[in-house]
Formats: structure tokens, sequence, C-alpha cells
């Protein structure tokens, strides 16, 4: 039972870690001078409004910071024929030896399953008065 939650707990956790190696995202940031005004991730971050003072003016107090969290692009497929001989062999000698040390035992046949024993009107060793000492 533990073996069987242990496994699927793992399991679990090996693929939130593929999905989180290869996820990719932006972070976008919105700056009015030093305050920071809006933070968005997958998305355009808000202005703040003062764009439109900006056209009037040359210099811009706003800036915008963009940071990029990259994944993993490529991942390593491997293939049972890209092992070495020594390799393939010992996998395949280790999957037969496992496959086979579990097999099942075969039905055992309980000729007396259904027979039910006889009700017993008196105890027959009370009656006759002997018993074991």
């Amino acid at each position: 039972m533990i073996k069987q939650a242990f496994h699927k707990v793992f399991s679990f956790l090996l693929a939130f870690l593929v999905l989180f190696s290869t996820l990719s995202f932006t972070v976008e940031k919105h700056y009015c001078g030093d305050v920071l005004i809006d933070v968005a991730i997958f998305t355009d971050s808000d202005k703040c409004g003062m764009e439109t003072m900006e056209m009037l003016q040359k210099k811009s107090c706003c800036k915008d910071e963009v940071d990029v969290v990259k994944g993993q692009d490529e991942l390593k497929f491997s293939s049972f024929e890209d092992l070495s001989f020594e390799n393939q062999q010992f996998i395949s000698s280790f999957i037969l030896v496992y496959v086979n040390l579990f097999e099942g035992l075969s039905q055992q046949i309980i000729p007396h399953k259904d027979y039910s024993p006889p009700n017993l009107v008196t105890d027959i060793q009370v009656l006759d008065q002997v018993f074991l000492i």
C-alpha cells in the first residue's frame, strides 16, 4: 500500500518537473519614475497614463522592463537502439528475470470446500466421561 502511494506521488512529481522545466514565460514591469506601477505575467503591463504627457515632452519618466524566463527547448529522447550491446543485454535479461520472478501459483483444488460438518447434538466426551489429561 505504501509502495503504491509512494510510486504515485513520485510519478506526479516527475511529471510536474518536466512540465515546469519546459515552461517559458515573460514578466513585464512598468515603472513611473522609481515607483513600480504594474507587474504582469503572460500579458502586457498596464501603463500609468503618462504616455500622453511624454509626447509633448522629449524626456520620458516612464520605463518598461521585460524579464524573459526561458524554459528548456529540447528534451533528450533515447531509444533502446542507442544503448551499447552490453547495456541492451543487461536490460533485456533483467526484464526477463523480473517478469518471471512474480509468476502466480497454480490454482489449488480443495476437495472438501463444499463439505459442511454435521451438527453436534451432544458432546460425546462429556456423555462418556472420557477426558484427555
